[in-house]
């Protein structure tokens, strides 16, 4: 915890978003860290017209544009506020400079650990063919989701209609009456 106060401590921009705006396009060069302070977010991408979320992030997350963060090359990924967001953004270059070489590097590591481990999440979700399974497997995972985010984007994130996903929660609200 003390590797993730010395990365609040460093200087940041703050970002204040309103609901449909977009915090990043595709094309873009991002090789900022964000950490979300209010509001939520969702990043996609656009597959034959179609939005395809992929990630989340709210209170207290931390976002990065990891194919732009990671190569300097533009990203193929939006970012788009789904509530009025505060965002906390802090430049690369800060961290490399900001922070003691070793305190860095250990919270780097973490943060991308903590990365490779959602993504691994996430393939097994989508492999998961059963509709219930991919609901409660990420609710097990991340009930808070189901408090921050609308249900028509998560049930976008489970590939599922909104439809299914509210047919689930109310199986499960069921369940837990008897």
């Amino acid at each position: 915890m003390a590797d993730f106060v010395d990365f609040l401590q460093l200087p940041y921009k703050q970002l204040v978003l309103q609901r449909n705006e977009y915090l990043r396009t595709p094309g873009s060069i991002d090789t900022s860290i964000y950490l979300v302070e209010s509001g939520s977010l969702k990043v996609y991408v656009v597959d034959d017209d179609e939005e395809q979320i992929i990630r989340f992030g709210y209170k207290g997350n931390i976002l990065v544009v990891l194919d732009s963060f990671l190569t300097g090359r533009p990203s193929s990924f939006y970012i788009q506020a789904i509530k009025r967001c505060k965002i906390r953004i802090i430049a690369k270059e800060m961290v490399f400079d900001g922070l003691d070489p070793n305190v860095y590097q250990k919270w780097w590591i973490g943060v991308l650990e903590n990365l490779v481990l959602q993504q691994m999440e996430r393939e097994i979700d989508l492999l998961t063919t059963a509709p219930r399974e991919r609901y409660l497997r990420v609710l097990g995972r991340s009930p808070a989701l189901f408090q921050e985010i609308p249900h028509r984007y998560i049930a976008n994130y489970l590939r599922m209609s909104a439809e299914t996903l509210s047919r689930l929660k109310s199986l499960d609200l069921d369940q837990d009456l008897k």
